[in-house]
Parts: C-alpha cells; structure tokens; sequence
C-alpha cells in the first residue's frame, strides 16, 4: 500500500502553527518571522512535505485578481486595515481592487457585481448596512471565496467567514483601567446605537461598570471628531459629575479631548480618556491618547493570509475569529505622570 503523502495540514500540526503560517512560508512571504519560518521549514523536512510549486502557480495562474470592497475608505483604521490587506496579496503576487460602497448597501451589491463579472477569485468585504442580502447572496451563486472583517454582514459564516477583534474584551480592560485610575462616573460616548459593532463595543463597558455596582452613562449618536468635542460640550455643562470617558473610537476621542481642553478642563486628572482602536496618531496628541488597542495592521495581514489559505488549499476557513485587543495606557488616562505603555 502506498503510504500517504505529507500535507501542509501535517507540517502545520508539526511546526505547531495555523496552516495558513506554512502556506505563507512556502510561497516565502516575508511577513513571517525568521524564527518561525525556521521552525516550519524543520517541520517540513521532518514531515516529508514537498511543495508542489507547478501545481501552486497553475492554480495561481486563475486566482490572481482579488477584491476588496471596503464600506468607507475616509475612516482611518478601516484605511489602514484596507492598505494592509493590500500590501500581504501583492507581496504575493495577487492584484487587488478596491471598491468604497460609502456605508451604501445598494452600492455594495453594484460593486460586488461588478468584481464577480470582472472574474476575481475572491472577496473580502467589510460590510455595509442595509441590503445585505443583495451582495452575499450573489457572491453564493458566484461560488467564490468571501471573507466578511470587522463587521457581520451576512450570518451565514460557515459560507462566509466572519473575521473581526475581541471588542468586548476592549470594552472590559479600558473601564477596568479607568476603575483602576480612580475614576468614580464613567460615560460611553460615541457609535451608532443600530450597529452591532456599538453593542460589541459597548458590552465590555457595560458588564464591568454592572460588576462593580456603577451606573453606566451612554452617549451614541456619532463616530467623528466634531461629535466628540459636542459630547464634551454636554458633560461639561450637564454632567459634572463625569470624570472618565470610553470612546466608540479614537476620533471621538480626540474630539473629547480637545473639546475639554478648550472648556478648560484637564484632560488626565479632572477627566480620564480611553479612545478605541489605537491608530498610529495616539502619541501626537497632547496629552497621548490611551486606547483599546486593536493591531489592525497585524489583522489585516491575517485576513490576507486566510483568504490566500483558502485558495491554496480549498480548505474552508474556521466560521469565526476574534484578534485580541490590549490596552494601550497614556497620559490621557495615566494623568500628568511619566508615561507609560501597558499591553
């Protein structure tokens, strides 16, 4: 009997990493570490594993054009999600397009359209609101790989997986911190309150503040700088008596604090700010804004690498995964003390 040819499944489980890991060292991507490849490259001399690099490039000679629809472009973590995305296919060799659906249901069913017709292998989508069903249920009958990120558009995830950040836990470790920080009244500001990402973002806070006997104080209704300086505005003149503040994200957040800073009030020791996400920018504030830290650079190198994964192996990603999140402590929550980082 002819014994059983070693699989990348068989390296993976030897090398003790994901599949996708040793489909990235074999086509030598360079966003592996050293350390790591290393490790995989003994996995497959022990294992036996020979990469079939003709067979690789006549399968890649047909998926060589993937799609990103992405629901708005201006946001800058989902920017910076996009461009990472991006970079991991090229280094690859993949070409991608990128759509902007604008937060437009129907112009994301237009754009999924309009890629299925121009013959990409694969799409990742960050979704849009409303008509969902217009675009998923078209890539079903298209028969391609979809990849949904940082949001849930369809349900179906065992057909389109569902990749996104552990934002409860965010929610849980910032109000942790700002209990730690010694803050008494702690409000929730920013998000929309239809979005299942609020509500993710939201429980964290709101299962800690209940843990320790507070009453929660929320104020939904914007994503952006301006709503969150207008937010300011109201504590300062309604609600004195808040002294620490979680943001939907850090745009809401840098609004707040500016807009105490203007109202006279001392960001750090009269009001204590955590923002959400921790984009590159958080250190140029005065003082540095504290987040929840999503490493969305590092995420979305992994999408890249699932969707690569798929396509290489057929094998249909896990329905679900969740990236932790960390927190990222600076002056705006620490007070007027030598900064520091905690992860």
């Amino acid at each position: 009997m002819t014994a059983r040819r070693p699989t990348i499944l068989d390296v993976a489980k030897a090398a003790g990493v994901s599949k996708s890991t040793v489909s990235l060292v074999v086509r030598g991507s360079p966003t592996v570490k050293a350390e790591t490849a290393k490790q995989v490259r003994d996995a497959m001399a022990s294992t036996g594993y020979v990469y079939n690099r003709a067979a690789a490039n006549l399968r890649k000679s047909s998926v060589g054009l993937i799609g990103l629809v992405i629901n708005d472009l201006r946001t800058p973590f989902i920017t910076e999600f996009a461009t990472s995305v991006q970079m991991t296919l090229s280094a690859q060799g993949y070409a991608t397009v990128i759509a902007n659906s604008d937060e437009d249901g129907a112009l994301q069913a237009q754009r999924v359209s309009a890629m299925i017709e121009h013959g990409v292998s694969a799409l990742l989508i960050t979704p849009s609101y409303g008509q969902e069903a217009d675009s998923f249920d078209q890539i079903a009958r298209a028969g391609i790989p979809c990849l949904q990120a940082l949001r849930q558009g369809d349900p179906r995830c065992d057909l389109f997986p569902f990749a996104s950040f552990d934002y409860a836990q965010g929610g849980v470790l910032a109000t942790q911190h700002l209990i730690a920080q010694g803050a008494r009244t702690i409000a929730f500001v920013g998000g929309l309150s239809h979005r299942a990402v609020t509500a993710e973002r939201m429980s964290g806070y709101l299962a800690t503040l209940s843990e320790a006997r507070r009453t929660p104080v929320s104020f939904v209704g914007g994503v952006t700088r301006g709503f969150g300086a207008e937010i300011a505005a109201t504590i300062c003149a309604d609600h004195p008596e808040i002294d620490a503040v979680l943001c939907f994200n850090d745009q809401v957040a840098q609004g707040m604090l500016s807009g105490f800073m203007r109202l006279g009030r001392a960001v750090g020791t009269d009001v204590r700010i955590v923002g959400f996400d921790g984009m590159e920018d958080r250190d140029q504030t005065v003082p540095g804004l504290s987040a929840a830290f999503c490493d969305v650079a590092r995420f979305g190198r992994d999408c890249a690498a699932i969707l690569l994964d798929w396509l290489e192996t057929g094998e249909h990603p896990s329905p679900l995964r969740r990236a932790p999140v960390s927190l990222l402590a600076r002056g705006s929550s620490l007070g007027p003390i030598p900064e520091e980082t905690s992860k």
